[in-house]
């Protein structure tokens, strides 16, 4: 199967200042590696989730792919481009941002992404002017006809985003990211800020997307009941590194992973009968500045042995089913 998107050894680091002494200036003292080490492909059509505890490293890697962030090591291949090269002639670095219009973020809060002093179709028609997606005479049908996508009407193209409910703002930001065609949307916790009812609107529209238009996710979210709704594979993340990658079906019904473990048995049941058994984790998950050493999981981990406390434990793949852990429990 070819892949879309590629990632190999990707680490992204951020670093860490203090003011020195008496002076206004500042001097970096340390580094914060937020994603260490991860690979992952998605293929074409494919949705990949993205799952973790908040501030495990998500959002980095996420904006590490789009290009919003240098990244320490590794390399992301998108469409056969090698993108976190920086680029050193006008020729490559035009390569690049073709590259990169052909994927496209959804951030979790439409309200601050959106231009709130710019109409809907003040803000379409900008994308499709720039990018040159369509010729002058075309863009008034265009941006009906990605209005239409989303389920907004044409009549909604000279409204301010303050005008629409958070479900449409997000319906107007995924229009907006259409525009330009992309093959790859990154949906950056897209769905968490809205209430039940059109979370699952939301995630069926971009289901329906995905068939229409080929695209391929990568989902990011807490709300384990939408990854598992529109994931084809899902990935597990913690304090940086990905510790599972397996099909959604399979990662549910048999996760291997003790924090997977944890994390699925920690999501309510919409049954109120069906009782599952709690897999409290004790303690709290370190700072990536006191990193344990081995396993990261382990000073939380209700398996963990002497192995897991000085070797950190390498991705076993069995059958499509991938795990970073020394005893598979």
């Amino acid at each position: 199967m070819n892949e879309l998107l590629s990632l190999e050894n990707v680490s992204v680091s951020y670093s860490l200042r203090r003011s020195a002494n008496s002076s206004v200036f500042s001097q970096s003292v340390s580094e914060l590696r937020a994603v260490d080490d991860v690979s992952f492909t998605i293929a074409p059509q494919e949705t990949l989730g993205l799952v973790g505890e908040s501030g495990c490293g998500k959002s980095s890697l996420a904006r590490a792919i789009i290009g919003l962030e240098p990244i320490a090591g590794g390399r992301i291949v998108f469409e056969g481009v090698d993108c976190a090269r920086q680029p050193s002639t006008l020729k490559r670095g035009r390569k690049l941002h073709a590259t990169y219009k052909r994927m496209q973020m959804v951030f979790q809060d439409p309200s601050s992404s959106l231009n709130p002093r710019m109409s809907v179709e003040a803000m379409i028609q900008e994308v499709l002017w720039v990018y040159r997606i369509v010729a002058r005479e075309e863009l008034s049908d265009e941006i009906d006809r990605l209005l239409a996508l989303v389920g907004l009407a044409p009549d909604t193209r000279r409204r301010l985003p303050h005008e629409f409910s958070g479900g449409q703002r997000q319906r107007l930001s995924i229009a907006r990211a259409l525009a330009i065609r992309p093959s790859l949307l990154i949906c950056d916790e897209a769905t968490s800020s809205l209430d039940a009812s059109t979370q699952a609107q939301i995630l069926s529209l971009l289901c329906e997307l995905r068939d229409t238009l080929g695209l391929s996710y990568l989902f990011i979210s807490h709300g384990l009941g939408a990854v598992r709704h529109i994931s084809d594979r899902v990935a597990v993340m913690y304090l940086g590194k990905l510790v599972e990658i397996a099909p959604s079906a399979e990662l549910f019904a048999t996760p291997r992973h003790p924090y997977t473990q944890a994390l699925i048995a920690a999501n309510p049941t919409p049954d109120p009968r069906q009782r599952r058994a709690r897999r409290l984790l004790k303690g709290i998950a370190p700072g990536f500045l006191d990193l344990p050493a081995g396993c990261r999981f382990h000073p939380r981990c209700p398996f963990a042995q002497e192995l897991c406390r000085t070797v950190a434990p390498q991705f076993r793949d069995e059958a499509g089913h991938a795990t970073a852990c020394h005893f598979n429990t």
